[in-house]
């Protein structure tokens, strides 16, 4: 069994050729892609500028044997466009924009709390408690005290 190489060759490029093809007419268009986006949200914002520049001319006019220099005043316009794409946020975006929120709302929460703790300090009972407990002491000790 003898392989033809030329056949074979021109086989393999039929073949990819029509794979080629097959993805070029399939495939998304770019319209089809800003439709899309146009209908998720997406909105193109046109904003134009005129700009105008005026020039001071002078020219030389003579007349029978004088001369003298006429002013003369030109005007250009200039139009700047500019132009906006705003483009909606994804739900991953908006998901993480939102986690950002409340991590720092947290974080607000247990800083308003150690601030309050340490405005405001508790009482001291176990000093109290010591006080109490020596008073307590002593009188018993008068009561009950010994007599020789």
């Amino acid at each position: 069994m003898k392989v033809d190489y030329k056949q074979l060759f021109s086989m393999l490029i039929l073949w990819l050729i029509s794979i080629y093809l097959v993805f070029y007419f399939t495939s998304c268009s770019a319209k089809w892609h800003i439709n899309r986006a146009y209908k998720k949200g997406a909105k193109l914002e046109q904003e134009s500028d005129t700009i105008r520049i005026t020039s001071v001319d002078s020219f030389k006019v003579v007349l029978k044997d004088t001369f003298y220099f006429e002013k003369y005043l030109t005007t250009k316009d200039t139009i700047i466009q500019y132009k906006r794409l705003y483009v909606p946020k994804t739900r991953f975006e908006t998901r993480i924009e939102y986690k950002l929120k409340r991590d720092t709302l947290r974080l607000e929460k247990v800083k308003i709390r150690k601030e309050y703790r340490t405005k405001t300090k508790p009482f001291p009972y176990t000093l109290l408690l010591i006080v109490i407990g020596l008073v307590c002491i002593t009188i018993i000790s008068f009561i009950f005290k010994p007599k020789f």
